[in-house]
C-alpha cells in the first residue's frame, strides 16, 4: 500500500447543469497533483489538511474532522469506462479527479473501518467517515448520475483526521492500524445508498 499522489485546489466557479437551482457554484473539487511518483515533492500536512488546499463549503468538506479526502486508484478504471460510455467521449481521468487529496494504491472501502489509523510515511491519520457525493460531483464529472454511481458502486473514498502534522511525499508507504472495526467504509456507503433509495433521491 502506498501514496501515489498528493493534490490540492483553490475555490473557483464550477459550471454544470446538474442541479435545478444552480448554473454555477463555488467549489474546490478541481484538484491538481502537487506531489507525484515522478516528482515526489515534499508537502506540508497541517491539522486541516494539505497546506494551500481550499474548500468552498466547510459544512461538508474540510475542517479538522474531514481534513484529507482519500481515493483509491483501483476505482479509476471503473469511472473511465462509465464516463466514456455515458458522455460518449473517451475519458482518462487524471490523478486528483475526484477532488481527493491523497490518491492511494492497495486499499479500498471494504478493507478500512471507521476509527482505523492510517500510518502514511511518518504521519498518522484516523479514518472518520465516507465521502458523501452531491450535485457538485455530478457537475465535475459531467454526468448527472455520478453521485448515484459513486454510492451504488461502493467507491466513495473516505475522510481522514490528521493526528500528526509534518511533511509527506508521494511514494510513502501506508500501514493500517486497526481500531474496533465495527463499521467499514463500505458498510457506511451501503447504508447511505439505501437511505437515498428510500427517499427516492436516485429517481
Amino acid at each position: 500500500m502506498r501514496l501515489l499522489s498528493i493534490s490540492s485546489g483553490k475555490v473557483m466557479p464550477l459550471f454544470g447543469s446538474h442541479h435545478p437551482n444552480y448554473s454555477t457554484v463555488a467549489s474546490a473539487i478541481n484538484k491538481q497533483p502537487v506531489s507525484t511518483l515522478a516528482i515526489p515533492a515534499p508537502i506540508e500536512i497541517t491539522r486541516i489538511g494539505v497546506a494551500g488546499d481550499e474548500q468552498a463549503d466547510l459544512s461538508v468538506h474540510g475542517g479538522i474532522e474531514k481534513a484529507i479526502y482519500v481515493y483509491s486508484i483501483e476505482h479509476y478504471a471503473f469511472w473511465n469506462e462509465l464516463l466514456s460510455r455515458e458522455t460518449k467521449k473517451l475519458v482518462q481521468l487524471p490523478l486528483g479527479a475526484f477532488g481527493e487529496n491523497f490518491t492511494i494504491e492497495g486499499l479500498v472501502e471494504t478493507e478500512i473501518f471507521i476509527g482505523d489509523q492510517m500510518q502514511i510515511g511518518d504521519l498518522q491519520f484516523t479514518v472518520v467517515k465516507l465521502r458523501e457525493p452531491c450535485f457538485k460531483f455530478n457537475a465535475k464529472m459531467g454526468y448527472k448520475g455520478a453521485a448515484k454511481a459513486m454510492l451504488q458502486s461502493g467507491f466513495s473514498g473516505w475522510y481522514l483526521r490528521v493526528n500528526q502534522t509534518g511533511v509527506l511525499s508521494a511514494g510513502a508507504e501506508i500501514q493500517v492500524l486497526p481500531g474496533q472495526r465495527i463499521t467499514s467504509i463500505a458498510d457506511q456507503n451501503q447504508a447511505l445508498f439505501n437511505r437515498g433509495n428510500q427517499k427516492n433521491l436516485w429517481d
